[in-house]
């Protein structure tokens, strides 16, 4: 297990050399993140005041056949913003590792290009949270807990749906279908792979509260209100950029994922060796 995770690791040296060629790849996260932010706040601002006069309405036995039509737009729109973006950092860390030099404006093409099948599969993907969604509010605990375990899959065999988009030129469900497959055959180190980078920005994100939650306390004990503050924004800002490293690094991971599963050569930063150690097939 320690050195499946220790192969995690050199992976995410190898994408953050990637990333250190390649800095303008942190726009696609970051562009994504504001997006996503107004489209909640376009959608739950309207919702949250409509609320307000009308006191029980969303309780879960009372829910309407409209509330689900709402929630399914949200989702949708939150999907393919999201969707949209992944494919653009997809396709552009994809040129990198071609040994191409990618702008911002290359990966909006190929995404565009791409438009409307990222539509579909944010349709699809809408169409599975809406559904989980409606198993945790009808089903109580045991909901939560099928819920959970239904969208852990999903995620795990979704998880090249992305790449697979950017290469080739095929349906949502069969990119979907092609996602599930190539995660067959290399199941074991992706789900390591994937869980390695969570735990490791995970940490990082919890040594950073830490720290600046300890500084925090410690300067308004000392009643320095405005040096507290200043302490928390900094922190705050250090976390979203630790969010935007780990999504910029996941999706040149998932690109080189895909690029050996399906026999493409890597750039350099992706030694053959590292990448057949990492991403065995698995034997049948």
């Amino acid at each position: 297990m320690f050195e499946r995770f220790s192969r995690s690791w050199a992976l995410i040296k190898a994408s953050a050399s990637v990333l250190q060629k390649d800095k303008e790849l942190l726009v696609f996260p970051a562009v994504s993140s504001v997006a996503a932010l107004l489209v909640a706040g376009s959608f739950l601002g309207p919702l949250i005041w409509w609320s307000m006069g009308h006191p029980g309405a969303f309780e879960r036995d009372d829910m309407s056949p409209l509330w689900y039509v709402y929630m399914f737009v949200f989702y949708l729109t939150q999907y393919f913003v999201i969707f949209f973006f992944n494919t653009a950092l997809v396709g552009a860390a994809s040129m990198r590792l071609e040994g191409q030099d990618p702008t911002v404006a290359d990966g909006l093409r190929i995404a565009w290009s791409k438009v409307g099948t990222i539509l579909g599969y944010a349709a699809i993907a809408a169409t599975v949270g809406l559904i989980l969604r409606a198993i945790e509010q009808r089903a109580g605990w045991a909901g939560k807990w099928i819920a959970g375990l239904i969208g852990a899959a999903w995620t795990v065999a979704t998880f090249m749906v992305v790449p697979v988009l950017v290469h080739r030129d095929i349906g949502p469900i069969d990119a979907v279908k092609e996602s599930a497959l190539l995660l067959k055959q290399t199941w074991g180190e992706n789900l390591i792979g994937q869980g390695g980078v969570g735990l490791i920005f995970g940490l990082m994100q919890v040594g950073l509260w830490m720290l600046f939650g300890f500084l925090a306390v410690s300067a308004f004990a000392a009643q320095s209100i405005a040096v507290g503050v200043t302490i928390l924004v900094i922190g705050f800002v250090c976390t979203l950029i630790l969010a935007l490293l780990q999504a910029a690094l996941s999706g040149i991971y998932s690109a080189a994922l895909y690029r050996f599963a399906t026999g493409h050569q890597n750039s350099d930063e992706f030694s053959s060796e590292l990448l057949t150690h990492a991403f065995a097939v698995k034997r049948k």
